[in-house]
């Protein structure tokens, strides 16, 4: 369903926020009980707010490559990191230049990559090489890095100046001043912004009055948390933080990033456009942070695809969506809100429609989850990758190699939102798990997945090739 057009003198401003591995289960709007998010709380209830929003491919690559294109990830074979976007993809920004709007993107790009992690280099050479204006996605304004991974030694370069300059202090507080600027200037068009910050990613922290309070703060654990396990410890500390501090600092970096939330939206009050800004606030994935004894992303679990997706300052607000979304809808989703249909058919939904309540469900029963490819050796899913489904109760995931995925995990949502017990061998749920199993081999199909699929519970398998048959073909 596609938006409506929206008069030129009435098309409004869209920003969209994203914060690096925020989980949409650590936001005061989606329930925890820990942390204070007052002003993203607030843009959840002045328009609509996802509670089933997925990252299709929990990496930050790929992730941004499907925002950057609307294209699953599996399109390009896109491995986890490491991987360079080719100027010849058409990118959010080239939609929106095209339609008379001025473009910004500020912070973290990671879509320029291939010489961070390889042996002999690390990620201090990405943070110091300026993206080159051809690999920038033709945004208007491109203040920003490949990637960084610590808030307090970011580096950035500004369209086509190949200087690196260093951010004085803390680098979530400094892009969004760097925003809220471009944003409160004087123009006669709309603009779109995309602004992303690392923070709450890893190594945690954030500014110390952040940290202080935090500091040795009980907390409420998620039930699937492990605590008898040794964990590596990523918090910016003294070296003897464990787990909890690490959810600490954690926590401490979301509330900076509520902050500037509110110092955003007051900024644009002040300016008097708020009212025809559209905030949408998303991430590019989630973080275990000891869910199931893991930490970081990548695997298929709540914690690690549940991203927050709200689409704030539309009005009429309020508006919960239970209906699960993913990284290819916010393509099309963003340029709906402007009135604007893709050029190219996109396999993701303009949510528009949903957001603004003109409709109340989705045309759809769930969405693709998958891993690609990871290239690096001795990380997860080097040897055997993963495809799921995740509908509106349920989840189903496969996992192999060259034989094929086979039945991997299959979650009752509703009954086991921690996601504890896994259905995959239960003789109770055959036939959800065939529906299951023949819903992701329809997507992968229709999508042109060259994942190979084997069969399961009565479903014929997709892609497999009979190395038995090929050699009696041959040879005879």
């Amino acid at each position: 369903m596609s938006s409506a057009p929206v008069p030129a003198t009435e098309r409004p401003n869209v920003i969209l926020i994203i914060a690096d591995q925020l989980r949409r289960q650590a936001l005061g709007c989606y329930g925890d009980p820990n942390v204070s998010t007052p002003h993203i709380d607030a843009l959840a209830d002045s328009g609509a707010r996802f509670d089933a929003a997925c990252s299709t491919y929990p990496v930050c690559v790929p992730y941004r490559f499907s925002l950057m294109t609307g294209e699953y990830a599996h399109t390009r074979f896109i491995p986890a990191i490491e991987w360079r976007m080719s100027p010849a993809e058409r990118t959010l920004a080239d939609e929106f230049n095209e339609h008379d709007y001025d473009t910004a993107l500020f912070g973290k790009w990671h879509l320029y990559g291939n010489f961070g992690h390889y042996p002999g280099h690390t990620v201090v050479k990405a943070s110091r090489t300026p993206v080159p204006r051809p690999f920038q996605g033709r945004f208007g304004t491109f203040t920003g890095f490949d990637i960084c991974n610590d808030p307090y030694d970011t580096w950035y370069s500004t369209n086509d100046e190949p200087t690196m300059h260093k951010i004085d202090g803390y680098q979530t507080d400094a892009l969004f001043s760097m925003a809220s600027d471009y944003a409160a200037a004087a123009r006669d068009k709309p603009y779109a912004m995309v602004l992303s910050v690392e923070p709450p990613h890893p190594m945690f922290t954030a500014p110390q009055e952040y940290l202080d309070r935090w500091k040795g703060r009980e907390l409420v654990l998620r039930d699937n948390v492990e605590l008898d396990k040794q964990y590596k410890i990523r918090a910016r500390g003294d070296g003897n933080a464990d787990l909890l501090d690490d959810l600490r600092s954690y926590y401490a970096a979301i509330e900076n990033l509520d902050d500037n939330v509110g110092r955003l939206v007051d900024r644009l009050r002040a300016a008097g456009t708020l009212d025809n800004t559209i905030i949408a606030l998303t991430a590019d994935h989630g973080e275990l942070l000891g869910c199931h004894g893991l930490l970081a992303k990548q695997r298929p679990w709540e914690e690690s695809i549940g991203i927050p997706l709200i689409v704030g300052n539309l009005g009429a607000g309020g508006r919960v969506v239970a209906d699960p979304v993913s990284t290819e809808d916010l393509f099309p989703t963003l340029l709906g809100l402007a009135g604007i249909t893709p050029r190219d058919p996109k396999p993701g939904l303009d949510l528009t429609p949903i957001a603004r309540g003109a409709t109340d469900t989705l045309d759809r029963e769930g969405v693709l989850l998958e891993f690609v490819a990871e290239m690096r050796p001795n990380i997860p899913f080097h040897e055997q990758t993963w495809r799921g489904i995740r509908s509106g109760r349920y989840k189903y995931t496969v996992l192999g190699g060259a034989d094929g995925g086979k039945p991997w995990q299959f979650f009752d949502l509703a009954n086991d939102p921690y996601e504890m017990t896994n259905l995959v061998d239960d003789p109770a749920q055959t036939e959800q798990l065939r529906h299951h199993h023949q819903l992701l081999r329809d997507r992968l199909a229709e999508t042109y997945d060259h994942y190979v699929l084997a069969p399961a519970f009565g479903v014929p398998g997709l892609n497999e090739w009979d190395a038995t048959a090929e050699h009696r073909l041959r040879f005879g």
